[in-house]
């Protein structure tokens, strides 16, 4: 798929000019970027470098957990669309992938190890809608990076929630590739240990997976909140316990999903996602987290969210655009 530039855009329709000037004040896509490490900060800078290539697309802020060994940026930049109103260009595509491939010639998965599951140097990449962008929006861009990572950088791709023909849930995709089985201590993730081919056939890219660039999923859904809850213990069975009974898969919230996983060398964390953070938000994970934790004898830290609410996400947006135009 090649990528349309801003100047084929205006030749090919001068009357659709009007359109980009709309589109990027008001029609936003926000990518968050998830990838495996955060130790390594000459690595972290070269990826930063590749984002700021393009100064249409902003890194509105940027999350890194070195017990994982993980880092999310969250990317915020406009969408372009044609006189019939269809999207055709934002300037994400081109971030994201030159983030993508900083990461893959930076990172070996085989040396990769943290506490938390991945599958691949770049483990996930999720868009979300902001302002007046819709979701098919999000799916489209989605679907444009995922073609080219699965063809230009040769990596296996696959896409999930509205991104995916059926929808098909990012965790059912995970559990289908072994994605919540540590490997290594019984609680770390470390290396590569799946197969070279793979059980299920990506949606882009190869079937044969490289050992040290690993599989990315790519999906677009509406905002989901990330929040995550420390248990003041070592046990990380009875934090596997609770972070179970919280969450809908184990009989607890509905829509929320929840990891249990060490986090350092003196404590444990749940890890949720709130699907519907405006119907199940951040008060009532942290009710049933404390009220279990306290039937096995735990303490709980208030837990914090990984990133901002759409609304500052987008006022950030804007104030780091209008100081880079002053």
């Amino acid at each position: 798929m090649r990528r349309r530039s801003e100047g084929d855009l205006a030749a090919s329709n001068d009357g659709c000019k009007e359109n980009k000037k709309i589109s990027s004040t008001s029609m936003l896509l926000c990518c968050k970027l998830f990838i495996s490490e955060s130790r390594n900060r000459a690595v972290l800078d070269s990826i930063e470098r590749a984002a700021h290539l393009d100064p249409e697309t902003i890194i509105v802020n940027k999350f890194e957990d070195r017990a994982y060994n993980r880092v999310r940026y969250t990317l915020v930049s406009h969408v372009v669309h044609d006189c019939t109103g269809q999207a055709v260009y934002s300037p994400l595509q081109q971030t994201v992938m030159a983030m993508a491939e900083a990461a893959f010639e930076a990172i070996n998965l085989e040396l990769h190890s943290g506490a938390h599951p991945r599958l691949g140097v770049v483990d996930d990449i999720v868009f979300h809608p902001l302002a007046r962008a819709s979701l098919d929006e999000a799916a489209w861009l989605a679907k444009a990076v995922a073609a080219d990572i699965g063809l230009k950088l040769q990596v296996p791709v696959f896409l999930y929630a509205a991104a995916h023909p059926t929808g098909k849930a990012l965790d059912t995709i995970r559990r289908e590739l072994g994605y919540f089985r540590p490997n290594f201590m019984g609680n770390q993730w470390a290396g590569w240990t799946m197969p070279e081919v793979l059980p299920e056939r990506p949606d882009e890219g190869p079937t044969h997976v490289s050992r040290t660039r690993g599989i990315t999923m790519i999906g677009a859904r509406p905002w989901v909140a990330l929040y995550n809850v420390p248990i003041l213990s070592t046990d990380v069975s009875a934090t596997r316990r609770i972070a179970r009974m919280v969450s809908a898969r184990g009989g607890g919230l509905p829509t929320v999903q929840t990891l249990g996983l060490v986090h350092g060398e003196d404590a444990t964390e749940i890890a949720c996602m709130l699907l519907e953070p405006n119907q199940i938000g951040a008060d009532r994970v942290q009710n049933r987290v404390e009220m279990l934790a306290a039937q096995e004898g735990l303490d709980v830290e208030r837990g914090y969210f990984t990133d901002f609410s759409p609304e500052m996400i987008i006022e950030k947006y804007v104030k780091l655009v209008s100081s880079r135009e002053d």
